[in-house]
């Protein structure tokens, strides 16, 4: 399997959740998830530190791909594969 470049992948679609306190990040991804399409990527951005555990586990619970993420000054982005 190749390595993905995530500074440069394709998204199709762009939450951001700076600011904003855990769950917030999280919910918000799963509720943008359902207008991403089947094998598209979706991208989360947060400033919350709990939010880089959380939507691994999420991602992985409910049949997703975590693909990972890529910290910024201030805030990470953190990018999920819907698969389903």
């Amino acid at each position: 399997m190749s390595s993905i470049d995530l500074k440069t992948i394709k998204v199709d679609k762009v939450i951001d959740a700076r600011g904003t306190s855990c769950p917030g990040p999280l919910l918000e991804t799963k509720k943008a998830i359902t207008a991403v399409p089947i094998g598209g990527v979706l991208e989360t951005r947060s400033s919350d530190e709990g939010t880089k555990a959380d939507i691994p586990v999420w991602a992985n619970k409910v049949g997703h791909k975590y693909l990972g993420v890529v910290s910024e000054p201030g805030y990470d982005r953190i990018f999920v594969k819907r698969l389903k």
